[in-house]
């Protein structure tokens, strides 16, 4: 029973891509594409109701078929509120998301309501067990975070989302797809011991010890007219001639992170060991840096652009997009 209902879900999935087409974000969901059916609980209630019809009619019990009718006026009165719940609703997210192997890959959606009704209790339904409940008040607009998990490296991507909602009694689902293509990039997770092999034979110097945007170079010959505050005094204090230290713009050397330099480490260990330095050189140097691995090269650089860059390329080294689940309803 499972599979032919995960089978009838999948063909409803491809039906509806196919019906709407890719959608460009945001969505504003109008009735064309909300879908309603009873849940178990509105199948149990029909029941009961059938139950009663046939009980009142049977029994001439004109108080019982008073209140079957009552149950269903009820009932349609909760699908239409319900459906309505949905209707109008607009939808938002962004539609790439970073995260390390191990994991979490965040999706931040907004849900706005233009109307003068609250809506209550929309879930948003990603893949199974990447799902969140919210509820927007009137004339408002709310954020709510996804979280999906992100086992391995590589490229999770989604091609729909799902909006759902039971509200307000439970007795009746209502959902929309959203075809809107969603990517997660998850980069090696960071981890490593060796050091960079050019930070070492050039002498890299951590942000505390560098000057601005330059790094020490080394020490030379005192000349009259150098700034105090370059004089080496341990130099003279130990009794050696005046000299006075130097510094050469970090910019001018740019530090490159070699897949070559680690030899003996197989894929995923050097994967790993490369994202380790793009991270160590963003929050511990000031000087800019490149990556080179098999297939790609990435100019030296800095800044937050410059690390996205290097680490979507350390994903995307011989990666194989997954295939998240579907799901679950």
């Amino acid at each position: 029973m499972s599979t032919w209902r995960q089978k009838a879900i999948t063909r409803l999935r491809a039906w509806a891509a196919r019906r709407h087409g890719e959608d460009a974000l945001p969505v504003t969901i109008d009735r064309r594409r909300i879908y309603i059916l009873p849940t178990r609980f509105g199948l149990m209630l029909a029941a009961l109701i059938v139950a009663m019809l046939i009980a009142g009619l049977n029994y001439n019990s004109n108080l019982g078929l008073a209140f079957a009718f009552l149950m269903a006026s009820i009932a349609l009165v909760a699908m239409h509120h319900c459906h309505r719940n949905l209707l109008g609703l607009g939808v938002d997210v962004n539609v790439e998301a970073d995260a390390f192997a191990g994991e979490d890959a965040a999706f931040e959606f907004t849900l706005r309501n233009a109307s003068a009704v609250d809506r209550r209790d929309i879930e948003i339904h990603l893949v199974a067990d990447a799902e969140a409940l919210k509820s927007v008040g009137a004339n408002s607009d709310e954020r709510v975070t996804v979280t999906v998990a992100a086992a391995r490296r590589g490229v999770m991507r989604f091609s729909q989302f799902e909006l759902r909602t039971r509200h307000p009694f439970g007795w009746f689902r209502a959902w929309t797809y959203v075809q809107g293509s969603l990517s997660a990039f998850v980069a090696p997770q960071p981890r490593g011991d060796r050091r960079p092999s050019a930070a070492a034979a050039e002498g890299s110097v951590p942000r505390s010890e560098a000057r601005g945007e330059e790094e020490f170079a080394g020490l030379r010959t005192y000349t009259p007219g150098v700034p105090l505050k370059h004089m080496a005094w341990k130099v003279l204090a130990r009794g050696g001639d005046a000299a006075v230290r130097g510094y050469t713009g970090l910019a001018a050397q740019p530090e490159w992170l070699e897949w070559s330099a680690l030899e003996g480490l197989d894929t995923e260990a050097r994967l790993s060991q490369l994202c380790r330095w793009v991270l160590a050189n963003e929050a511990g140097y000031r000087r800019a840096y490149g990556l080179r691995i098999p297939g790609a090269e990435i100019s030296p650089g800095w800044g937050a652009a410059h690390r996205i860059r290097c680490l979507r390329a350390l994903t995307l080294h011989q990666a194989e997009p997954s295939s998240p689940l579907e799901p679950r309803r």
